[in-house]
């Protein structure tokens, strides 16, 4: 897999300036920030699905909001949660740099409260990058507001390889995550209102397709 990921890798293109230097300013100081392999995959979804109206559960510094705009061309509008107080700052300031303000707007607050009180059927694409733990607690607000048709991208759902370990195995710190996750998964590969796709691109990417009705 190593293998394959670097091949894969070396045909990847950097980010034009400033964002390039956004997404290193992430990496040198450990903020979470999607992956290479992650980002060019979520740009052909956009490319395909052509959202107008996309939510983010997890902001981070703005990173991805903003090449998720860059790659929507002007066109639509991102919503998306952050609950840290530093970062959610950071990620406003940066996307006022960018000039995206009325293509963005970031919500600071906790993602389950934030998600319930936005309106239903309201989303093409929602992007699930945040406490992985969380990610089954989120799932029903995510599909009251996801609309038929719509696809939901969550990342990281392979938690560089740990899910693939018996619960008794993974550090016990760590087993509430890893169950959940399991669940997670299990749930959208499951429900008769999803079909789901676990894609092996970065840390593990799952795209669900949501037919409600």
């Amino acid at each position: 897999m190593e293998r394959v990921s670097g091949f894969i890798k070396s045909f990847l293109t950097d980010d034009g300036e400033p964002l390039k230097a956004l997404y290193n300013e992430a990496l040198a100081e450990g903020i979470p920030v999607i992956r290479k392999e992650t980002k060019e995959f979520i740009r052909t979804l956009i490319m395909i699905k052509k959202p107008m109206r996309v939510l983010e559960v997890g902001t981070a510094i703005g990173y991805s909001s903003l090449y998720m705009s860059e790659v929507m061309q002007g066109e639509g509008k991102i919503t998306t949660v952050e609950l840290d107080d530093a970062r959610y700052v950071r990620a406003v300031a940066n996307i006022k740099a960018m000039n995206r303000e009325d293509m963005i707007s970031v919500i600071h607050g906790d993602a389950l409260q934030v998600i319930s009180e936005l309106e239903a059927d309201s989303f093409d694409m929602i992007f699930v990058d945040a406490a992985k733990g969380q990610y089954i607690n989120y799932l029903p607000q995510v599909m009251r507001v996801i609309k038929d048709d719509g696809i939901i991208v969550s990342d990281n759902v392979l938690q560089d390889g740990e899910i693939f370990e018996s619960h008794f195995v993974v550090e016990k710190r760590n087993r509430t995550i890893h169950d959940r996750m399991r669940e997670y998964l299990y749930t959208i590969t499951h429900d008769d209102r999803m079909v789901t796709s676990i894609n092996p691109v970065g840390d593990g990417v799952a795209v669900t397709c949501v037919k409600k009705s």
